[in-house]
């Protein structure tokens, strides 16, 4: 089968089995990837068959699920562990350091292995925003207030990760935790100096540069650094994400089906364009969730805009931007279920867990 020579889109399906049009669009050449969400959920074996039929249609796209832990964790029964959220890591910190990473390392294993036992490649974790008490949105999903806390638990949970063969995903770069608004339904403001933001909540972001796979910016405005929320910035994402912090890793845009995944410059983009200009500014891929649901027509406004696009030269392939996609798929092959119940490692993990 020949394979696409870059596909930067990454969209949903409707359901837990696909329909012909969720196969069709999986197909489009320019879609890399799909993301997962409780509605495709039933059961370990149904989500498996899923996945195996995805892989059947192109077997280098990207089976994504936003699964962290606490109340962001898509697949919760038939088996899955109810993995603890990060504040609870962050907590355990402030009595015990080394168990607290102890248990973010375990928490990365567990989650990693059970999501790749059913067919899925990859999680968007761990949550690398600080916690000031204000987020609506991030709250528990946050480490701690610490900076440095923050990192040493998130290398934790990725290096739980990598041990059962999973890349990871910092996000919301440069920093979510400090604005009060949810950028699912509004558009977010920090007014915060750049050297303010370096500073402090985008630390855990340059620490962990070269350990990083992928990195997913905050659809957040920093009006002192560009008018436009980061992941819509070559300013944040090439001058200073990849520029001055030397990350090298793939870079998602945040759903743009999101209150302000798709204003620019004060105007509403479509999705062809809000998906276009966030790979312009540097993103690898561009990410539109839960629009397959009904009759899917904004994913199908997507696919045919951004091959009208293609086609009229608005977007060029880019081969390194293929490679760092590619580059987050499981190189070595995944546990079975019953095997991984029953190997040391995971029954240790579990073990580790915080009660």
């Amino acid at each position: 089968m020949k394979l696409a020579p870059h596909a930067p889109l990454i969209i949903d399906v409707a359901g837990s089995t696909l329909r012909a049009d969720d196969r069709r669009r999986l197909a489009h050449p320019q879609v890399g990837g799909v993301i997962h969400f409780a509605r495709n959920w039933q059961d370990r074996a149904q989500m498996q068959a899923l996945n195996a039929e995805i892989k059947a249609i192109r077997p280098d796209l990207l089976i994504c699920v936003d699964h962290e832990g606490g109340r962001v964790q898509r697949f919760r029964t038939d088996g899955f562990t109810r993995l603890p959220s990060m504040r609870t890591l962050g907590t355990l910190w402030m009595d015990d350091p080394m168990r607290a990473v102890q248990a973010a390392t375990a928490a990365g294993f567990v989650l990693a292995s059970e999501l790749r036992a059913v067919g899925v490649d990859f999680s968007f974790a761990p949550v690398l925003d600080l916690d000031h008490g204000e987020s609506s949105v991030i709250g528990d999903r946050s480490f701690h207030r610490d900076p440095r806390v923050a990192a040493l638990l998130a290398k934790g949970v990725m290096h739980g990760l990598l041990q059962a063969g999973m890349a990871n995903c910092g996000k919301h770069f440069p920093g979510h935790g400090f604005v009060k608004a949810d950028s699912h339904v509004a558009i977010p403001v920090d007014r915060r100096s750049l050297k303010a933001i370096l500073a402090d909540d985008a630390r855990p972001f340059e620490w962990l540069t070269g350990t990083l796979a992928a990195v997913m910016p905050a659809h957040v405005i920093y009006p002192k650094v560009d008018a436009r929320p980061a992941g819509f910035s070559s300013k944040w994402l090439q001058d200073i994400l990849r520029g001055r912090l030397g990350f090298d890793g793939a870079i998602f845009s945040d759903d743009l089906s999101m209150e302000a995944g798709r204003y620019i410059d004060g105007r509403l983009l479509s999705y062809t364009d809000a998906a276009l200009a966030a790979l312009d500014a540097g993103c690898d891929l561009a990410m539109l969730c839960n629009q397959s649901v009904g009759d899917g027509a904004p994913l199908d406004e997507l696919l045919d805009g951004f091959s009208a696009a293609a086609s009229a030269g608005r977007w060029q392939p880019d081969a390194a931007g293929e490679a760092r996609r590619r580059a987050l798929l499981p190189q070595v092959p995944a546990v079975a279920w019953d095997a991984l119940l029953a190997s040391a490692a995971y029954r240790r993990a579990i073990a580790q867990l915080p009660a």
